[in-house]
């Protein structure tokens, strides 16, 4: 996958906005105003998602195309490079899980306004 499918798959969700907080080359998807992902428009390609801790552990030792998140909690993200040896079935699912718990975070006014749309 590169930064285009990535960002028209995490515009088309429910409640998300595409920003740039930190620079031109920096786009940062959230979900009613909280980011699942962050990705870059400067090769290497790579995207910056959330994930549960124990899973997170789990996928950089399958994947080696998959570190803990740059300038995140390493905990909580993982970077993912874009070099092809993640399929995109894969990569898609994990966007969505990463959408899912900001989701399942937000705050009860923000889930309902999410539901309604």
């Amino acid at each position: 996958m590169d930064p285009h499918s990535i960002r028209e798959y995490c515009i088309a969700k429910k409640g998300v906005t595409e920003e740039l907080p930190f620079d031109e080359d920096s786009p940062v998807y959230k979900v009613m105003g909280k980011i699942f992902l962050i990705t870059n428009l400067v090769p290497p390609f790579s995207i910056n998602i959330k994930c549960d801790p124990e899973r997170a552990v789990e996928l950089r030792e399958r994947y080696d195309a998959v570190t803990p998140g740059y300038h995140m909690s390493k905990q909580h993200w993982n970077t993912v490079m874009l070099d092809g040896t993640v399929p995109r079935p894969i990569l898609l699912e994990w966007i969505d899980h990463s959408y899912q718990l900001v989701a399942d975070k937000l705050k009860k006014s923000d889930k309902e306004k999410l539901r309604k749309m």
